[in-house]
């Protein structure tokens, strides 16, 4: 498989850690006219309860409809991210696409986002993994904190490594790394991907990078020559995990299409429309985005 792909996270990375919640309507409609962008997956939002994450309390809502026939998305998948076996059952319900569910290299990110030790998410989440699939559903399954921690620093490549290990030998190949709290540099990105390929060269690695250093594109690059083809990414640049030691923005969606455009890559995406959200996110929250693209495109 040749083609980038992108997968588009600000419906839920960019929005969790927003005081402010966005009307069920508008989600509805930045879902909608990011789909017409031509952005191949878009996640939704999480399973999660809604006490602790309270801009996530209608996605069961926003997945119901989209499942009506006069609502999909033709062309579009719809991810959710799920923590937990309940959140699994919540997602099956609203008739979820694609899975997307991890643990956290980190111990103290593990106990903080989910409430349990790494090794005894990573147990559970296999398990949640596999029920998935035979259902027949896609599945995507994450390190976290895979670059570093803002709790605990440096990350050893051994731990993730070894969770990708489970992952691969539980029949698992879709397998993102996610940078939660921005750490990440680029030869270290280009070390991980190597090793995970000298691993297992068959596995689909994605990356999600968080911007906290300004080093969010310069990451995707090197991933990108690393042979990766799924990039995660938030319009207009929102986001941040709630529970780690300071939220940052993802890579920017815009961003990130524009630097493939300029090698060639994803024309068909159509980024004036994605500048056109991050611009009506920006009316919306009242603030400026920091996303590149958006303050020089007409």
């Amino acid at each position: 498989m040749d083609k980038i792909i992108i997968h588009e996270v600000g419906m839920r990375d960019g929005l969790q850690v927003e005081q402010q919640t966005v009307p069920t309507e508008t989600k509805i409609n930045w879902i909608k006219q990011l789909a017409q962008t031509g952005i191949d997956i878009i996640q939704v939002g999480s399973f999660v309860h809604p006490v602790k994450v309270p801009t996530m309390a209608d996605t069961d809502k926003l997945f119901g409809y989209f499942s009506m026939p006069e609502n999909k998305l033709d062309g579009t998948t719809l991810s959710g991210l799920v923590l937990n076996e309940k959140g699994l059952e919540r997602g099956m319900s609203a008739g979820v696409e694609m899975f997307c569910m991890g643990v956290s290299a980190s111990e103290t990110h593990s106990k903080k986002n989910t409430g349990m030790t790494t090794d005894e998410a990573l147990t559970r989440i296999i398990a949640m993994a596999k029920s998935a699939l035979s259902a027949g559903k896609k599945v995507q399954v994450s390190v976290q904190s895979a670059f570093g921690c803002g709790f605990e620093g440096v990350i050893p490549k051994e731990r993730v490594i070894g969770i990708i290990g489970k992952y691969i030998e539980n029949g698992i190949e879709n397998i993102s790394l996610a940078d939660t709290a921005g750490h990440a540099y680029p030869s270290q990105v280009e070390e991980m991907i190597s090793a995970i390929f000298e691993m297992n060269p068959n596995v689909n690695i994605a990356c999600h990078f968080h911007d906290t250093y300004g080093l969010g594109i310069a990451n995707c690059y090197s991933a990108y020559k690393q042979g990766v083809k799924y990039f995660e990414s938030a319009f207009a640049g929102l986001g941040g995990c709630p529970f780690t030691a300071k939220a940052s923005g993802n890579v920017c969606t815009e961003d990130l299409v524009n630097m493939f455009n300029r090698l060639g890559i994803r024309e068909d995406i159509n980024i004036d429309t994605l500048v056109a959200i991050g611009r009506e996110a920006e009316k919306f929250f009242g603030r400026e985005m920091p996303g590149k693209v958006i303050k020089v495109r007409n």
